[in-house]
């Protein structure tokens, strides 16, 4: 039988022969299993994580990253944007499964394993505010974190290192961006998230010929010098620069 087609209730399958001979489900323990989705952004020149102060125990006043239990009824995505549209009231944002923590004791209420989801949006496309499941949802530059509650604090690092290698053999960046930017921009945005500066021409020339971009036609004046080209992401591009590394 395909697991993918497999779609009986728990009393349709207890009406069939599939269950082995003995099998009782009771005897084995039942881990619960929690979601929780860190959000990245660009704001104000710095990298940035949307994070909620938890209203209920346990670590009740502190903040986290917004996420919850698993419905016995819905898959883990759709447990993570509803968890997040709960706490944050954000919506329609593309999300992506980064990671799964187990420390068997990282919830003091139980054995709780986690599957961590993460997303990049451009600052001026997200909307959010406290959930009926949060005191409060604020921006905390990656540089500057409060005391997190559970093993948030090890997610978070390694999301970021997930980020920028993703950011270094990808055009995962350009998600942090408005549609439209011009290259000064973008080499910002790669310099902010990886931590490091990189040399202005190198940047230019490797970015260019990924043939990951194209020209929007129209112009922008920057700080100095004579009118910026403004780009944007070729839709049609491929992602995943898997035949040699970008940056830095």
């Amino acid at each position: 039988m395909l697991l993918g087609t497999f779609s009986l209730t728990m009393s349709d399958k207890n009406a069939t022969n599939d269950w082995p001979a003995g099998y009782d489900a009771s005897k084995y323990d039942r881990p619960s299993v929690t979601v929780d989705v860190v959000i990245f952004s660009l704001i104000e020149e710095d990298l940035k994580v949307l994070l909620v102060q938890r209203k209920n125990s346990p670590f009740a006043g502190m903040w986290a990253i917004p996420g919850g239990f698993v419905h016995i009824d819905e898959s883990l995505e759709e447990a993570a944007l509803r968890e997040l549209a709960e706490e944050t009231g954000v919506t329609d944002v593309y999300i992506e499964q980064l990671y799964t923590f187990g420390d068997p004791d990282r919830d003091p209420r139980t054995r709780v394993i986690t599957v961590a989801y993460f997303a990049l949006v451009s600052s001026d496309t997200i909307w959010h505010q406290a959930g009926s499941d949060a005191e409060a949802a604020e921006w905390f530059s990656m540089k500057d974190l409060p005391p997190l509650a559970f093993d948030h604090a090890k997610i978070l690092e390694y999301a970021l290192t997930r980020l920028r290698y993703k950011l270094e053999y990808t055009a995962v960046g350009f998600q942090l961006l408005p549609d439209e930017f011009t290259l000064s921009e973008l080499q910002q945005a790669y310099e902010i998230v990886l931590g490091e500066e990189l040399d202005k021409r190198n940047f230019r020339r490797k970015i260019l010929s990924s043939e990951i971009l194209e020209e929007t036609g129209k112009k922008k004046k920057e700080a100095e010098g004579r009118p910026a080209m403004i780009y944007r992401y070729r839709t049609d591009a491929v992602a995943e620069v898997k035949t040699r590394r970008l940056f830095p």
